[in-house]
């Protein structure tokens, strides 16, 4: 992985704030829960996270409803909102991150071609989400989600604005 996610970043913000984070994962299939727990002390705020990688999981671990992702799909805005707000319940953390997207190298439409990515991120009674369309390989994908995700968790925590997407 090119550049560096954790700085000054998360690790320390989330324990200076006081502050629980967990994730649902499913195009990044467990690569940021990787990324968080590859420093030293992420125990001290990462409750854990789940990979929610067929609908089924969705729907049955964090409750999204069904009906959403057959309106909607499970890559898309609606699906990630629910995805952040069912392990933020499911774990009872502060933040609840959640990414769903077309890692690729098939599964892609003309709606929504390969690399369509959604972040979401709930926190209190907000919940923020946004489209990412990421270019490269399968695992350049996987990447590029993760970081940009956690991303958005050092951005929420510093009060910048997130990194904005399609």
């Amino acid at each position: 992985m090119g550049r560096r996610v954790h700085d000054k970043s998360i690790d320390v913000l989330m324990r200076e704030k006081g502050l629980l984070l967990s994730v649902a994962e499913s195009c990044t299939g467990g690569l940021i829960g990787n990324l968080i727990t590859n420093v030293p002390g992420s125990s001290l705020y990462y409750l854990g996270g789940i990979i929610v990688y067929s609908n089924k999981s969705k729907v049955e671990i964090l409750r999204v409803p069904a009906g959403i992702i057959e309106e909607y799909g499970a890559v898309s805005d609606q699906t990630v909102r629910e995805m952040a707000e069912g392990v933020k319940r499911l774990f009872g953390s502060h933040l609840g991150l959640a990414v769903t997207g077309i890692a690729g190298p098939g599964g892609g439409s003309e709606e929504k071609p390969v690399g369509t990515v959604f972040i979401g991120l709930a926190v209190s009674e907000e919940t923020f989400s946004g489209r990412y369309l990421f270019q490269g390989t399968r695992m350049q994908v996987k990447e590029k989600s993760a970081e940009t995700a956690l991303e958005w968790v050092r951005r929420y925590l510093n009060g910048d604005s997130f990194v904005p997407g399609l």
